[in-house]
C-alpha cells in the first residue's frame, strides 16, 4: 500500500494554477500538499499582519482554495498546506468562510502553537539578535497534522512547521507510524524533502535543463509513499521537465548542511540514500528512494526569529569604456566625502567588471558600480544619501550614469535563528469541531541538536563542527587538482562534468555538487571530485569566500558533496546587499570556473 501525495506549491508566490492542474490530472492522489512558507515570507507575513492583524497567512492560498475546495472534495483529495503562516486560525476561518458561500461541506483543521512571540524578547538575547523581533516561529513537526487527518479534516494548514512535514503527516496519517518508526519516518522525511519545493524536483532551477523538455511548464511532483518509508517520486503525464536521479538529487542537495539532516522527529541520515529508477503504481517513471535510515530526533527545535533590522537605500552606477577602476575610485571619494554629515551605519560598495576588451557593443564596454547604505534611521539613507548621488551628475566621472532615479529609504529584516526544549514549544490540533488536542513532543532526544533541517549548531552552545565532516585530509596537489592515475588534464569549465543547485540557509550559502548519474565512469568521477572539492579549494574557485568557514560534506552515495559556506549571505535574504541575496546562482558560478579535469573523465562527456 502506497499514499499518493502531490505538491503544488513551493513558496509564496508559486504558479497559482498548480493546485487546479494537479487536481484535475489524470493520476489519482490521495492528499495535495503545498509550502508557502520561507524565513523571508515570515518577515513579509509579518508586515502584513502589522497592517492588519487578521492577516498573517497566504493570501494566495486563498485564491487557490476558492477555485478549486470543491474539485478538491469531489475527488476526494485531502489538502494540507503550511499557508496559515503566522494566523493559522483566520486562515482556517477563512477556508469554512468560503465553503459556506460555496456550499462545500468541509471539514478544516489547523495547527498552532509555534508562535512564540511571548519569548521573542528572550530567544533574542540567546540567539543575539538585536533590535526588536517581528516573528518568532518554532519548527513543529509531523504528528500533528497526522492528527487532523485521523481525526476527519479534509483541510489541514499550519502554521511554521518543517517543509517535510506536510508531506511526512499524510503518510504518518496513512501507515500508522509511531514516534519510533525511524527508518519510515526518515524515508518520509526525504521524499517530503524531494517535493517541497515543487518543480524544482522536475527540473527546475536544474543545470542539465537542456536534456530536459522544457517547451512547457514544469510538472509538479508527487511522491508515492509506501509503509516502510521507502518512495517513488513522480509527476504527472504530459507535462514538462522530467523525474530523474539527477532532478531528485538536485533537490535533494539544496538547503541542506550536511548528511545528518536534522527533523522535530526524526533524523534522516542522507549518506543511507539509495537512489534507482523506478515505476509509479500509476504506471509512471520515476526515481525510487529507498534504503534511508533514521535515528531519534534531537532534543531542540529551531525557531525562526524575524526583526526590523532599520533602513537602506542603493545606488547602482554604469562606468564604461576606459579607466574603469580610476572612475570607480574617484566617485567612491566623492559619495563618501558627500555622506560625512550624516554618515550611514553601513555603507557596502561592489564593482562588477563586466566590460571587455575592443567591446562590440556599449553595454560590452559596460561595468557595473553599486553603493549599498544601511542605517538604524530612515534620515542617513533617504534624501541625505540620494541627493549626494544626484548632485554628482555634471562633477564626476565621464558618462556619470544611475541605472534608475533614486528611491527612499526602505526598511529590512534580519533573521536569526534560537533554539528551544521540543518540549517547551506547544503543539495544538484544532479539530474541525472545534477539539483541542495536544500533541507530545518525542520521548527519545539523544542528539541534544535543534531541529529544522540544518546539522549546523550555530548559537546553541554546542559545538558548531560536530557534524562538519571537511576533506582537509584530501590534500589537493599544485594548484588544487586531485590527481587520477596517470591521466593528463583538460583545463574546462567544472560544470563539463558536475551539475550543482545552489541556496540560502539563514545567513549561509550551500551548494551541492555531484557527477550525473549516467557518467560512464561515475565512480572514478566521484573520487575525483571528492579529493578536488576540498574548502581550501571552494575559497580559491569562490574568491568571495577566501575569508569565510567552508565546510565540505562527502555524499558518495549521491555521487558528489554538499559545501556550505558560512556568513556569505550576512544576516539573511532580506537584509544581503549581494546581487543574489539567496545564493541561487552561487553553484552556476561555480560550474563556470575552469578547473583541471583528468581527460579520460571527459572522453564521453558531452
Amino acid at each position: 500500500m502506497t499514499i499518493r501525495v502531490g505538491n503544488c506549491s513551493g513558496y509564496y508566490g508559486d504558479r497559482l494554477s498548480a493546485m487546479r492542474e494537479m487536481l484535475e490530472a489524470p493520476e489519482p492522489l490521495d492528499v495535495l500538499t503545498g509550502d508557502y512558507l520561507a524565513e523571508l515570507t515570515m518577515l513579509i507575513l509579518g508586515k502584513d499582519r502589522m497592517k492588519d492583524p487578521s492577516l498573517g497567512y497566504a493570501k494566495t492560498f486563498v485564491r487557490q482554495m476558492t477555485d478549486c475546495m470543491t474539485l478538491a472534495k469531489e475527488r476526494g483529495v485531502r489538502i494540507v498546506a503550511n499557508a496559515g503562516g503566522l494566523n493559522p486560525a483566520g486562515l482556517a476561518e477563512r477556508l469554512r468562510e468560503i465553503a459556506t458561500e460555496q456550499g462545500v461541506d468541509l471539514a478544516v483543521a489547523h495547527v498552532e502553537g509555534d508562535d512564540l512571540r511571548e519569548r521573542a524578547e528572550e530567544l533574542a538575547q540567546s540567539s543575539g539578535h538585536s533590535g526588536g523581533v517581528l516573528t518568532a516561529n518554532a519548527y513543529l513537526g509531523a504528528f500533528g497534522i497526522a492528527s487532523a487527518l485521523k481525526g476527519g479534516a479534509d483541510v489541514v494548514v499550519t502554521g511554521r512547521v518543517t517543509d517535510a512535514s506536510v508531506v511526512m503527516g499524510p503518510a504518518i496519517w496513512a501507515h500508522g507510524w509511531g514516534r519510533e518508526d525511524h527508518d519510515a519516518l526518515a524515508g518520509a522525511l526525504v521524499a517530503g524533502h524531494v517535493i517541497e519545493c515543487g518543480t524544482q524536483a522536475t527540473g527546475g532551477n536544474f543545470s542539465g535543463f537542456t536534456d530536459l523538455d522544457v517547451t512547457q511548464p514544469l510538472g509538479f511532483p508527487v511522491a508515492h509513499i509506501a509503509a516502510d518509508g521507502s518512495s517513488v517520486i513522480t509527476k504527472p503525464a504530459r507535462t514538462g521537465g522530467a523525474v530523474t536521479v539527477d532532478t531528485v538529487t538536485a533537490q535533494l542537495v539544496y538547503e541542506i548542511q550536511g548528511p545528518t539532516y536534522l527533523n522535530p522527529d526524526v533524523v534522516a541520515h542522507l549518506d543511507t540514500i539509495e537512489l534507482s529508477s523506478g515505476q509509479g503504481p500509476d504506471g509512471q517513471d520515476g526515481v525510487r528512494i529507498a534504503g534511508v535510515r533514521g535515528s531519534a530526533p534531537p532534543a531542540t527545535t529551531k525557531v525562526c526569529l524575524n526583526g526590523l533590522g532599520g533602513f537602506r537605500n542603493s545606488v547602482e552606477l554604469l562606468l564604461t569604456g576606459l579607466d574603469i577602476d580610476a572612475k570607480a575610485a574617484w566617485v567612491r571619494r566623492q559619495v563618501e566625502a558627500g555622506l560625512a554629515q550624516s554618515p550611514p551605519d553601513e555603507v557596502v560598495w561592489s564593482l562588477d567588471r563586466t566590460d571587455v576588451v575592443d567591446p562590440p557593443s556599449q553595454a560590452a564596454a559596460t561595468s557595473i558600480l553599486r553603493c549599498h547604505v544601511k542605517s538604524a534611521e530612515p534620515d542617513p539613507v533617504g534624501r541625505a544619501f540620494s541627493d549626494v548621488a544626484v548632485q554628482l551628475a555634471l562633477a564626476s566621472y565621464p558618462g556619470y550614469t544611475l541605472t534608475r532615479p533614486p528611491a527612499a529609504a526602505t526598511p529590512f529584516g534580519v533573521y536569526r535563528a534560537g533554539y528551544v526544549p521540543q518540549a517547551d514549544v506547544p503543539h495544538v490540533v484544532v479539530h474541525a469541531d472545534g477539539r483541542r488536542e495536544d500533541v507530545p513532543p518525542p520521548a527519545v532526544t539523544p542528539l541534544g541538536s535543534p531541529a529544522g533541517g540544518t546539522s549546523r549548531l550555530r548559537g546553541s552552545g554546542a559545538d558548531s563542527r560536530r557534524h562538519a565532516v571537511q576533506n582537509r585530509d584530501l590534500a589537493p596537489l599544485g594548484d588544487g587538482s586531485a590527481p587520477l592515475g596517470d591521466s593528463a588534464t583538460l583545463r574546462v569549465p567544472f560544470g563539463t562534468l558536475v551539475h550543482a543547485r545552489s541556496g540560502d540557509k539563514g545567513g549561509d550559502a550551500n551548494i551541492g555538487v555531484w557527477v550525473p548519474a549516467a557518467h560512464p565512469q561515475r565512480e572514478r568521477a566521484v573520487a575525483w571530485l571528492l579529493a578536488e572539492l576540498t574548502p581550501d579549494r571552494v575559497r580559491i574557485l569562490l574568491p568571495e569566500a577566501s575569508e569565510l568557514d567552508v565546510d565540505v560534506h562527502p555524499l558518495p552515495n549521491l555521487g558528489g558533496v554538499n559545501v556550505v559556506v558560512h556568513g556569505l549571505l550576512g544576516e539573511g535574504v532580506a537584509s544581503s546587499t549581494r546581487l543574489d541575496p539567496q545564493a541561487k546562482a552561487l553553484g552556476e558560478w561555480l560550474r563556470a570556473r575552469d578547473v583541471d579535469i583528468p581527460a579520460e573523465l571527459l572522453e564521453e562527456t558531452a
